[in-house]
């Protein structure tokens, strides 16, 4: 069996630093999903540059096939040393996870990451080597599907420390948070962005230090198909309509024209809503044999908007996930549900947008696309797009 190896992560920065010390790299190389998330020593500048060559040397080599001591010894004389210390590189953390299952999981002295296994933490094998005077624990296994890997950096645990906890939120309260609030729909960002968020009320929305979750999770093939515009050739209106109609998963059509033009092969009558849950988002419509019927570019850009907002590396906003308008819909599906998102995009021009007082034309529908499409890639979903 194929996996889908979905990732997303949320930092937060310290109070008073414009850079975040911890770094999380993902890579995907010839089937396997690579994730580093570094922890720089100390904070700031100098931690940000410690984490960031730590994340991009670990994962590139590593995604090549090369051994966690080569990994290690590179680090090792690549970064400087601390004068006070005499530590050369940060903390790690390294997860690898095939298309087939395999697994395999290095750490050095970032909290040991939690497996969530049907909402539950589960053990997992850990073999204790030292490589260069390090310790390190190495972990080979095969994930099951829903099996869900939760990494973070030392700020979690400190959480609330002389503030809100005497000694901070430990392992074992991390652990008891993340089973309470386990969703099986919860996208990998998703369950990120809880957890920190958790951190930074025990912070007081003041981070004592930098504070980041990531998580990689293990799931099934889940594809969402747009058809956004009608194609610019009136001939292709059937072509393209059977195309969309015949892909796996959930469907939806933006668009007046678009509508029409599916009702019409379809056959079916659309129903739209008349109520206005939003009032900056036009409403909602259905169609049997489609999920989802909505307005065009408006809507689409609200999608655009939020999108900009869900892949924020710092954004623990998860209230878009409760709405019911055209805008959260379509953005619940692409980030939360795909796992491949296919966009059938018409380039066809919209008379009514041609007036100067609407300034939205075909170049505006295309860059929308262009977002959300990049948008999603940095979500690690598999997209695809073809205009008409």
């Amino acid at each position: 069996m194929r996996y889908f190896i979905e990732t997303g992560y949320v930092s937060l920065n310290k109070k008073g630093e414009e850079l975040c010390g911890d770094r999380v790299e993902t890579l995907y190389h010839e089937g396997t999903m690579t994730t580093v998330l570094a922890d720089g020593m100390g904070s700031g500048v100098k931690a940000n540059i410690l984490s960031t060559l730590t994340s991009k040397i670990i994962s590139t080599m590593m995604a090549s096939g090369l051994s966690i001591a080569d990994c290690v010894e590179t680090i090792a004389q690549t970064l400087p040393i601390c004068k006070v210390r005499q530590v050369a590189y940060s903390t790690f953390t390294i997860l690898q996870i095939g298309v087939h299952g395999d697994a395999y999981m290095v750490q050095f002295d970032n909290p040991l990451c939690i497996l969530l296994r049907d909402g539950k933490a589960t053990d997992y094998p850990v073999e204790v080597n030292v490589i260069d005077g390090k310790t390190i624990y190495e972990t080979r296994m095969q994930v099951q599907l829903g099996d869900v890997f939760v990494m973070f950096s030392d700020g979690v645990p400190h959480a609330g420390i002389g503030i809100t906890m005497n000694l901070g939120w430990q392992q074992e309260n991390v652990v008891k948070q993340l089973e309470e609030q386990f969703s099986p729909t919860d996208s990998a960002k998703s369950t990120a962005a809880k957890l920190a968020e958790v951190a930074n009320a025990l912070y007081l929305n003041e981070p004592g230090d930098d504070t980041t979750v990531a998580v990689m999770k293990v799931r099934e093939k889940q594809t969402v198909s747009i058809m956004f515009g009608p194609p610019s050739d009136s001939k292709d209106d059937i072509p393209v309509t059977e195309k969309f109609l015949a892909t796996d998963g959930i469907k939806i059509v933006s668009g007046g024209t678009t509508s029409k033009i599916v009702s019409k092969y379809l056959g079916s009558e659309i129903v739209t809503r008349i109520d206005y849950i939003d009032p900056k988002i036009p409403p909602i419509g259905s169609m049997k044999g489609v999920d989802l019927v909505s307005e065009g570019v408006l809507t689409l850009g609200h999608v655009m908007e939020l999108s900009n907002m869900i892949v924020s590396k710092n954004n623990t906003d998860l209230s878009w996930l409760k709405k019911k308008d055209g805008a959260s819909l379509i953005a619940q599906y692409l980030f939360e549900y795909a796992t491949d998102v296919n966009f059938f995009v018409g380039r066809a021009m919209n008379p009514a947008h041609q007036n100067p007082n609407l300034p939205l034309d075909l170049s505006i529908k295309l860059k929308i696309v262009e977002v959300l499409s990049k948008n999603l890639e940095l979500m690690g979903k598999r997209v695809n797009v073809e205009y008409h």
